[in-house]
């Protein structure tokens, strides 16, 4: 495919609009198929765990509007950008949606957006579907991968967005001018600072994805009704590398393998709901545990090797061993890790309200002790954690989390994801039977088979309330 010599946005547009199902890396295209289950599962597990979503529902119902697309767990149709805001809420909500090898989520993003403007579309075919959440998940990986990220922007939401408007523009079929138009559009709401995932006391790290969903879909809706973008959205001289990168991006690396490499089969998934910067540490305290049949009352002191990343999720430290919220609990690594030994596990029920507060958990976590290290610096990659515990009786074990379950080297396979979408549909607010369980995982593993993708949502909502709040 010959690449313009413009700005940088005119080739990824012709990539998405040109990206047909036949011709993806299979990798890529089970990556996608992966990623819809997966999100869905997560939106499910979060409409019964996390009280936060509650306000983002009645935001949307009192709202109103056409019923074009369907509210997962919830019931009911709103808006296309209203159902992508509500869906997309709750699939970051629980930190427990898909990541790439070197960090931040774009799918949570993506698949809600896609979902929405395809039951607002009508016909879209799974095979395309696919497509679009496959293109969607290569520009978030080409872009994630060759930016000059200086850990201030939440990557997640300012390229999430960018990555979901184009996928809903590859469902909506628009052109390759078009769906530049479509980036250029969602550059107005590309936004994010870190500060929104690093700090304390807030909701909006939960459901931080409902927003770039959101203006996913206003983006790609208002290029197909002609609204133009930015002619130079990323490499204008007030465009978008130089304004959230300080112009340092790696061109060449962007395009290369543009329309044959597919990024997004790389995507990881996971088996713990926390944040996937502790998964190294909760991996290797899990290890411990077992291998030295450690009891928790034996414990003098857990050492947590820190790098700059890991570090945050330690500070303040009082506040990161007895979290507040079931948000903040997800992001701080001495209860992550006191959960991890307490637990020899870490699931679902370790983040409702009671299991805050659960004594056991609390008195280890105050045994965590943040240890610097900065060879476990966040560069590119996800870091290893290390971590040592000491016994009353001197003795100590030490171990770096490597093969961590869910990583490149043992990644999640369509059965493991079978029985996590099986344990999220059940802590939904309203459970889906059985059958409806086993029926979205038959649809999902043959999507590229249906000739409407949507069967997978209205199988999920087929026995929920046909009005919002009902």
């Amino acid at each position: 495919m010959p690449l313009p010599t413009t700005d940088i946005v005119h080739a990824l547009a012709a990539c998405i609009a040109e990206t047909e199902y036949g011709e993806l890396p299979p990798q890529a295209a089970e990556a996608a198929k992966k990623s819809i289950l997966d999100t869905l599962g997560v939106i499910l597990a979060a409409s019964g765990t996390e009280p936060a979503v509650r306000g983002v529902i009645d935001l949307v119902q009192e709202n109103g509007g056409r019923p074009e697309a369907s509210v997962l767990a919830f019931g009911g149709k709103v808006p296309a950008i209203m159902a992508a805001f509500a869906n997309g809420a709750m699939a970051h909500c629980l930190d427990y949606d898909d990541q790439t090898p070197w960090g931040q989520h774009c799918s949570s993003s993506i698949v809600p957006a896609v979902l929405a403007v395809a039951e607002r579309q009508g016909g879209v075919s799974g095979a395309d579907m696919i497509a679009a959440v496959a293109a969607g998940q290569d520009l978030f990986a080409r872009l994630r991968r060759n930016v000059g990220w200086r850990k201030d922007w939440n990557l997640s939401t300012v390229l999430g967005v960018l990555a979901a408007a184009g996928a809903a523009g590859r469902v909506l079929r628009l052109p390759r001018e078009r769906l530049a138009h479509a980036l250029g559009i969602a550059s107005m709401q590309s936004c994010g600072v870190m500060e929104v995932v690093a700090g304390t006391g807030s909701d909006l790290r939960a459901m931080y994805a409902g927003f770039s969903a959101k203006g996913a879909v206003t983006a790609a809706l208002l290029a197909d009704k002609g609204i133009s973008g930015v002619a130079d959205l990323f490499e204008g001289e007030y465009g978008f590398f130089r304004t959230y990168f300080d112009s340092s991006y790696d061109r060449e690396a962007i395009l290369a393998g543009l329309g044959s490499d597919y990024q997004g089969a790389g995507t990881l998934y996971k088996p713990w709901p926390t944040v996937g910067t502790a998964h190294s540490h909760i991996h290797a305290t899990i290890g411990l545990i077992a291998q030295h049949d450690v009891k928790t009352q034996d414990i003098e002191e857990i050492r947590v090797h820190v790098g700059d990343y890991h570090d945050l999720m330690c500070r303040p430290i009082e506040a990161r061993r007895e979290p507040s919220t079931l948000v903040d609990a997800k992001f701080s690594l001495p209860f992550l890790v006191a959960v991890a030994a307490v637990r020899r596990d870490v699931g679902l029920a370790d983040f409702l309200p009671e299991a805050l507060k659960d004594p056991e958990v609390l008195e280890v976590a105050r045994k965590v002790v943040p240890v610097p290290d900065a060879s476990l610096d966040w560069k590119m990659e996800l870091p290893p954690g290390r971590v040592e515990i000491v016994l009353r009786d001197g003795r100590t074990f030490a171990r770096t989390g490597t093969d961590v379950p869910g990583s490149t080297k043992t990644p999640m396979t369509w059965d493991d994801l079978a029985r996590k979408f099986e344990d999220c549909a059940s802590a939904a607010l309203r459970p889906p039977s059985p059958g409806q369980v086993s029926g979205v995982l038959r649809l999902a593993r043959d999507l590229e088979t249906l000739d409407d993708a949507t069967e997978l949502t209205r199988t999920l909502v087929a026995d929920l309330p046909g009005r919002l709040g009902a």
